[in-house]
C-alpha cells in the first residue's frame, strides 16, 4: 500500500502559538509515518490534556483523548486489546513526567510495545507558563517569579536506571534527525521513550531554536547505545548543558509486554481448570 503525506492532513486549524515547536514535531510525525508506510487506519495516538496532546487533532489518524497524565495508561490498554495497531502517545513534560509519572514508571517496567513522544519545553503551556518537572532550577515561571527552587527531573536518566528498552532524545530544531528517531522508536519492539526538546516561544526566552541548534550534539556512529553505564553518565553530565545529547541514548532487547502476557482470548482454555474456577462462584 502506498502511503503519502496528504493522507494525514486534515482541515483543523492548529491552536498553537506561531512558531511553537509542536508544529515541527507534528510534521516530523507525518513524515515518519509516511516513510514507515503506515496508513492512517493502522495508527492510533493516545493523548491527555495540554498543548502537546492537541497534536492528533491536526493529524488524520485514530485518536483517544483521555485524562491529563493518563495517556500511557490508556495506550497500554489499547495496545493489549489491539496488538496489531501502531500505538503512539503524545504528552507534554508535565503530563508525562508530572501527573503521569507513575504510569511512565510502570510502562518502563512492563516494556509495553508503544512509543511515548514527550514534547519537552520545560513548562505547562496551557496554564500560562507554570513550571513543569523538567524546568531548570532558578528559571522564572508562573507562580515562581524569583525562579524555580526544585531540582528538575532527568527523565532520560530515570528511564535508563529502570532499563527502559529504548531511550532517545531529539529536538524540534533538528527536524530531519527527529524524523529518523521517530522511525527507530516506532520500529522498536517494546516501550520507546523519545524526549523531544522544543522551545516555548511565548514563555521561554532561553531554550530557543537557536539554543538547541548551537548546543544540540547529535551522537555519532562511534557512540554505543547498548552501554548502559556510559548512557547513564552521558545524560547525567550533559542534561541541558553545552552539549545536549541527541540520538538513541540507550537501547536493549527485552520481550515486550504483550508477548510476556498475551490476551486471554489468545490462550487455550482447559475445561477442567475452567470448571474448578466456575465452582468457586457457585
Amino acid at each position: 500500500m502506498t502511503v503519502c503525506i496528504q493522507q494525514f492532513h486534515n482541515t483543523q486549524e492548529p491552536a498553537w502559538c506561531p512558531g511553537c515547536g509542536n508544529f515541527k514535531i507534528l510534521e516530523a510525525v507525518k513524515q515518519a509515518l509516511v516513510e514507515l508506510e503506515l496508513p492512517p487506519h493502522r495508527v492510533i495516538i493516545a493523548t491527555g490534556i495540554g498543548q502537546a496532546p492537541k497534536l492528533p487533532h491536526y493529524l488524520r489518524v485514530n485518536t483517544f483523548n483521555g485524562l491529563h497524565g493518563r495517556e500511557v495508561a490508556s495506550a497500554t490498554a489499547i495496545k493489549l486489546a489491539a496488538p496489531d495497531l501502531t500505538v503512539l502517545v503524545h504528552a507534554g513534560d508535565g503530563g508525562a513526567y508530572g501527573e503521569g509519572g507513575n504510569h511512565f514508571l510502570h510502562a518502563l517496567r512492563r516494556n509495553v510495545d508503544l512509543t511515548l513522544v514527550v514534547h519537552d519545553n520545560h513548562y505547562y503551556g496551557l496554564t500560562k507558563g507554570q513550571a513543569s518537572p523538567t524546568t531548570p532550577r532558578g528559571t522564572p515561571a508562573a507562580g515562581a517569579p524569583d525562579g524555580v527552587r526544585s531540582s528538575p527531573l532527568n527523565p532520560l536518566a530515570l528511564a535508563i536506571s529502570q532499563e527502559g528498552s529504548f531511550v532517545a532524545q531529539g529536538s524540534a530544531a533538528h527536524p530531519a534527525h527527529l524524523v529518523e528517531l521517530l522511525k527507530q522508536a516506532i520500529r522498536h519492539r517494546g516501550f520507546s521513550l523519545l524526549n523531544a526538546l522544543q522551545p516555548c516561544v511565548t514563555y521561554d526566552k532561553v531554550f530557543t531554536y537557536q539554543y538547541y541548534q548551537e548546543h544540540g550534539s547529535i551522537l555519532g556512529p562511534e557512540y554505543d547505545p547498548t552501554d548502559r553505564r556510559a548512557a547513564f553518565d552521558l545524560v547525567r553530565e550533559n542534561n541541558l548543558g553545552d552539549k545536549i545529547p541527541l540520538g538513541v541514548i540507550y537501547r536493549c532487547e527485552r520481550p515486550p509486554y504483550p508477548e510476556a502476557a498475551s490476551p486471554l482470548r489468545e490462550r487455550g482454555v482447559d475445561p477442567r481448570r475452567a470448571a474448578v474456577l466456575f465452582a468457586e462462584f457457585v
